[in-house]
């Protein structure tokens, strides 16, 4: 599995921790940015990581900000994407069940640090279920 991963400054010390697991359990992964906790805009990498997710070079697609809520909203403008903000773990495994989400975001200030760990653990870890839900997510992608 390919990872591409973006944030805010709202979201960088949260990537770093991210970006440890996924090393340490030797998941592919890039980083577009950003590289420090200046202050950046959201949407540049809320883009860079959707376009990169549904042009398909990469399988999935993490982003943080402070909240994740506009890294989020902004992702979705992307067509195909389909980014899941998520703030518990029953969320990361429904997510990918029913909403095939391609990309999680997630906020570096709102979620305790070892919880996102474990919400990006069960998100990688879970598969589609298709059936009923293929309808839906074919039906998403038709708005």
């Amino acid at each position: 599995m390919r990872i591409v991963i973006g944030c805010d400054h709202g979201g960088y010390v949260l990537k770093k921790k991210i970006i440890a697991y996924l090393e340490e359990n030797n998941i592919t992964f890039e980083d577009v940015g950003s590289y420090s906790e200046e202050s950046v805009d959201y949407p540049e990498y809320a883009r860079k990581v959707a376009k990169k997710v549904t042009s398909g070079k990469f399988d999935r697609g993490i982003l943080l900000c402070g909240t994740g809520i506009g890294i989020s909203i902004a992702a979705n403008k992307v067509k195909g994407a389909r980014c899941a903000l998520v703030h518990d773990v029953e969320s990361a495994s429904l997510t990918r069940q029913h909403n095939d989400s391609n990309i999680l975001a997630m906020g570096g200030r709102i979620v305790d640090h070892n919880l996102a760990l474990e919400i990006v653990k069960i998100w990688l870890s879970t598969d589609f279920e298709g059936g009923r839900h293929l309808r839906r997510v074919n039906s998403i992608e038709e708005v």
